[in-house]
C-alpha cells in the first residue's frame, strides 16, 4: 500500500465515473451518502451527467471533483502520495473495462485505475456488461442491451487482476464499499 499522507491525514476514497448509463444516476445518490472521497470524472461521465441531468449537487461537502482536462491525467499522482485506500470505479463501461484489461490508462478513469494497481491500492469495479441480456435506464427509458461476447470475457479477465474486485449489481457494489469502509475503521487485534 502506498505510504500515507505526511500531513497525518486519514487516506480518502476514490470514485471514478466513466461514461455510462447503467446505474449512473444510482451511484450518484449512494456516494450522496459516503463522506471523505474524491471524484474522478472522466470526459465521458461528464456527458452523462449532462445526458441524465443529474445534479452533483446531492454530494457530501468536501468533496473534492477532478475533471478529465490535461492530457497526463495530472491527479494520479495523488495515489502515490498516499491520498487514497481505495478505488471505485463504478458504473464501468465496457470501454474502461477493455481498457484496463489492455494496460491502456489514456482517460482519467483507466488512468487512476493503473495508478491504483501501481501503488497496490484495492479497487472496487462496478462493471456494467456482465451477462449475456441487461435491462438498463437510457435517458429515454429502459432499454434491452446485449453485451458481446468480448465484454463479457474482459470482465473475467478483469476479475484475476490483483487488488482488483469486480461487483455485477448495485447492491454487491453497496456491500462491497461498505465492507471496505469498515474494515478500515475496524481496530486490528
Amino acid at each position: 500500500m502506498a505510504k500515507r499522507r505526511s500531513s497525518g491525514l486519514a487516506p480518502r476514497l476514490a470514485w471514478a465515473l466513466t461514461g455510462s448509463g447503467h446505474f449512473f444516476t444510482e451511484c450518484l445518490e449512494f456516494m450522496s451518502k459516503l463522506e471523505s472521497f474524491d471524484l474522478f470524472v472522466s470526459r465521458a461521465a461528464a456527458e452523462v451527467v449532462r445526458m441524465y441531468k443529474s445534479e452533483m449537487k446531492s454530494l457530501p461537502d468536501g468533496v473534492r471533483i477532478f475533471k478529465d482536462t490535461t492530457a497526463s491525467a495530472a491527479p494520479v499522482g495523488l495515489f502515490y502520495e498516499g491520498v487514497y485506500h481505495t478505488l471505485v470505479v463504478a458504473p464501468a463501461t465496457s470501454n474502461t473495462v477493455a481498457k484496463c484489461v489492455a494496460g491502456i490508462s489514456d482517460t482519467l478513469a483507466t488512468n487512476v485505475f493503473a495508478q491504483a494497481g501501481k501503488c497496490r491500492i484495492p479497487s472496487i469495479v462496478f462493471a456494467c456488461d456482465t451477462a449475456p441480456e441487461l435491462e438498463t435506464m437510457a435517458p429515454g427509458g429502459m432499454v434491452r442491451v446485449f453485451p458481446r461476447r468480448i465484454d463479457l470475457e474482459n470482465v473475467e479477465r478483469l476479475k484475476s487482476f490483483e487488488y482488483t474486485q469486480v461487483v455485477e449489481s448495485m447492491a454487491a457494489l453497496r456491500t462491497s464499499v461498505t465492507r471496505r469502509l469498515a474494515c478500515l475503521v475496524t481496530p486490528s487485534s
